[in-house]
């Protein structure tokens, strides 16, 4: 098994990064990847979104006037924004030449989520979004403080319903309960009076801002200290406790490499994150580093998108449609910009229910052999309709100097699938012992053999 082509798919979404790790070495692949800059500018599909304080209040006067009509459209308009959203966001997963970054990204917004469905403004989602990759490999507190105080969070978590005297709590428990500590590290009262502190945080023209009318200026006891409160006086004391460190590194190590990691791990590289004052890079160089050593292949499921990203890129299929493959992964229960709760994805075992499995499978036929996406094989909306993955036909790399177990050992150590006898008899059927690997039809026969093995339970670890 290469272990480098491990890691490409760990630290990105496909394998066609292990040459680079090969190259580089492990250290100096981190480092070009740490190196990468996010996109600033605003992407052509919010040009015409609503963006300041002064769109919405004109749109607030369009439904006073209770023009339907004019509601239904904003609607639409603004759900075919959400889709070129993820579009967009797909193809940079897919195009970059260093993808951690993107890779990142995607765990932070599953760890700070915030969703389209509920905020329902595209370009709060969109702020909300370069918030966090912009600070992909910076600080957890100092990221913490700016999701805090951006507006898909406020409005996401209710903070525009929390006012002095009627507070409403959901953003105070989930700093504490989802993003931060954790629960069984705080009590009732840690979370009332920290909703006290954020009473008045509502939307603003950058970020989120405090109504001077409805915040609540006295004094506030939290974990213990007595003060007029507000947000960053919050996350400083919450990073102040002990228990601190330990849910990143926790999820940290369940989005890369274990679905399940080992509590002595969580708290050794807990202990270290502390000491590196809760600096992102520090702590993802040593984690990956130690752990890339170690035997750990098989340790977690791939999720939709690098299980679609994998196969996409082994079998060069370059001109997608990747509203399509949004559409595929929100199938598979990872719809991007819209977790099913505030929760996120769980992952794990959920990546892999029958239904999931099923889908995959009808995936990889359908790449395979070419055809396109319609309403019958993968339910595509109207805009999907009659687009085609794979409008060239697949094809795979493969040595075509070797006999049949050469091509089979090769295919298995790309796609890191171990083969039991009966497996590798089935791949022997498929692929013959008089193959001729120069014969005309020797690509349509390793493709046969390559979707047969990216249906094992084995292909969709990692």
């Amino acid at each position: 098994m290469d272990n480098n082509i491990l890691w490409s798919l760990r630290l990105g979404f496909s394998s066609k990064e292990a040459q680079a790790i090969s190259d580089l070495g492990l250290k100096k692949f981190l480092e070009r990847s740490f190196e990468s800059k996010p996109q600033t500018k605003n992407p052509d599909f919010l040009e015409d979104s609503p963006k300041t304080i002064e769109d919405f209040k004109q749109i607030r006067m369009q439904y006073k006037e209770n023009n339907t009509e004019a509601r239904k459209q904003l609607r639409i308009t603004e759900a075919k924004v959400s889709q070129d959203m993820k579009a967009w966001w797909i193809d940079k997963m897919r195009t970059d030449e260093f993808p951690l970054r993107e890779k990142m990204t995607c765990f932070w917004h599953n760890h700070f989520v915030a969703t389209f469905q509920k905020v329902k403004v595209n370009y709060y989602i969109y702020q909300h979004h370069q918030i966090i990759e912009e600070n992909a490999f910076g600080n957890f507190k100092e990221l913490t403080k700016k999701i805090l105080k951006s507006n898909a969070m406020v409005r996401y978590l209710d903070n525009t319903d929390n006012k002095r005297g009627k507070n409403n709590e959901n953003l105070s428990r989930e700093l504490l309960e989802l993003f931060t500590l954790g629960i069984g590290n705080y009590t009732e009262n840690d979370i009332k009076n920290g909703a006290k502190a954020l009473a008045g945080l509502g939307i603003g023209q950058d970020g989120a801002q405090y109504r001077r009318a409805l915040e609540d200026n006295d004094s506030k006891t939290y974990f213990g200290k007595t003060g007029n409160f507000k947000c960053d006086d919050l996350v400083d004391i919450i990073f102040e406790q002990k228990e601190i460190p330990y849910l990143l590194t926790r999820k940290i190590l369940g989005w890369f490499i274990y679905d399940t990691p080992k509590d002595e791990l969580v708290r050794y590289y807990g202990d270290y994150f502390r000491e590196m004052n809760f600096e992102i890079k520090p702590l993802l160089t040593k984690i990956f580093k130690e752990e890339y050593s170690k035997n750990n292949a098989g340790s977690k499921i791939k999720n939709p998108l690098e299980y679609i990203l994998q196969l996409m890129s082994e079998l060069h299929i370059d001109n997608s449609n990747s509203k399509a493959v949004a559409f595929f992964i929100k199938e598979q229960g990872m719809d991007l910009f819209n977790q099913p709760n505030v929760k996120g994805w769980v992952g794990g075992n959920s990546w892999l229910t029958s239904q999931v499995y099923l889908q995959r499978n009808n995936m990889a036929d359908l790449l395979c052999s070419g055809r396109g996406l319609n309403r019958k094989n993968l339910k595509p909306n109207e805009e999907m309709t009659g687009k085609s993955f794979n409008k060239k036909g697949a094809t795979i790399d493969w040595d075509n100097n070797g006999n049949n177990k050469k091509i089979i050992a090769e295919l298995k150590d790309r796609l890191l699938c171990e083969a039991d006898a009966v497996s590798q008899k089935d791949f022997e059927t498929i692929i013959k012992y008089d193959f001729n690997p120069k014969a005309e039809n020797a690509n349509q026969v390793v493709l046969r053999l390559f979707n047969a093995m990216v249906k094992m339970p084995e292909y969709q670890l990692i």
